[in-house]
């Protein structure tokens, strides 16, 4: 186990939200990987609403749901601050937050 302290980076976003071409939540865990960032997950949610105040819910008859996502990312301070620098050229609307968090990483050697 390897114990430190770090960053929570969560991006708050709409599923529509795109960048060169893919979703925006894609292009981040992608961009995320390539900069050897901890690791990435992308909770997608059932309901929600942002800055224009409209609800967006899976319960919707809706074909283009445009639902709420949760980009989660985990790393040191430093690597996190960085890639946030990163994400103010891509985000056009949206919500980031940063905290602290104390990490304890479990790796198991299997497979290795």
């Amino acid at each position: 186990m390897l114990a430190e302290n770090g960053s929570l980076l969560r991006i708050f976003i709409s599923e529509n939200s795109r960048c060169e071409g893919k979703s925006l939540y894609e292009w981040i865990a992608r961009q995320a990987q390539q900069q050897g960032l901890a690791g990435v997950t992308i909770i997608r949610g059932m309901e929600g609403f942002g800055s224009h105040k409209e609800i967006h819910s899976s319960k919707m008859l809706d074909l283009s749901f445009n639902l709420p996502i949760i980009v989660h990312i985990v790393d040191t301070a430093e690597k996190i601050e960085n890639f946030v620098n990163q994400l103010d050229s891509v985000i056009d609307e949206g919500l980031i937050t940063v905290q602290p968090v104390h990490m304890r990483t479990y790796r198991s050697n299997k497979n290795r």
